[in-house]
């Protein structure tokens, strides 16, 4: 059986899902964040050296990082329809915004997470770090993701899915961003496509289960 060792508010609530979807049977086991730094546990140390989450385990095999995490479950136990062979014409595709979501457009995400926590630097420093959070986040940060969700609202407006006609692990992947960027920007009325994507999302089955199955979810609330 697999388990998901699954940190609250993370990138686990995506695996949650794929499973959700593929009807794998699963164990969870939650973990909490110190709830003044916000890090993981130490005890997921004892699961992987890293700490991090998510993490599977599977018949002995110990999975690490959301990406590989979606490979293996997808051609372990997905349907022929979601098991894009590198001989399918949407391999290419699938393979680059699985690639994407992580290499790409989280990192901006996590940069305006960071520097919006400067911000609370303490007093002594405060103005002079906000001067510079402020800086950054309306020259670089803000800019970057600006452009990420107007590429991404453009390819949501051509295709309901993110590979072809039906979800792919590119969708699992994809979802984690999207959220990310839903709790601090104005999706709604700037990317509409983008938010009609992850409603479509939260409103599938799969996805309540999975809410039901993982506890609380505010991301980057």
């Amino acid at each position: 059986m697999v388990v998901l060792h699954h940190l609250e508010n993370s990138r686990s609530q995506r695996v949650l899902w794929l499973m959700e979807e593929l009807g794998v049977e699963y164990e969870v086991k939650r973990y909490q964040r110190h709830p003044k730094t916000m890090l993981a546990p130490d005890s997921l140390k004892a699961v992987h050296p890293l700490g991090k989450s998510p993490v599977i385990t599977d018949e002995g095999k110990i999975i690490a990082e959301s990406g590989a995490i979606v490979e293996y479950l997808v051609h372990t136990y997905g349907t022929p329809e979601m098991q894009i062979a590198a001989d399918d014409p949407r391999w290419l595709d699938y393979c680059y915004w699985m690639h994407y979501a992580e290499g790409s457009v989280m990192p901006m995400m996590v940069m305006k997470l960071v520097f919006s926590q400067i911000e609370k630097a303490p007093i002594i420093v405060r103005p002079i770090a906000k001067a510079i959070s402020r800086q950054v986040m309306k020259t670089f940060v803000q800019p970057n993701i600006d452009r990420h969700l107007t590429y991404i609202d453009n390819h949501l407006a051509k295709s309901e899915w993110f590979v072809g006609d039906s979800l792919t692990g590119a969708d699992a992947q994809m979802i984690f961003p999207i959220e990310a960027a839903a709790a601090r920007d104005q999706l709604p009325q700037r990317y509409p496509h983008v938010y009609a994507y992850m409603e479509r999302i939260h409103q599938r089955p799969a996805y309540q289960r999975a809410l039901q199955r993982g506890g609380s979810y505010n991301l980057m609330g």
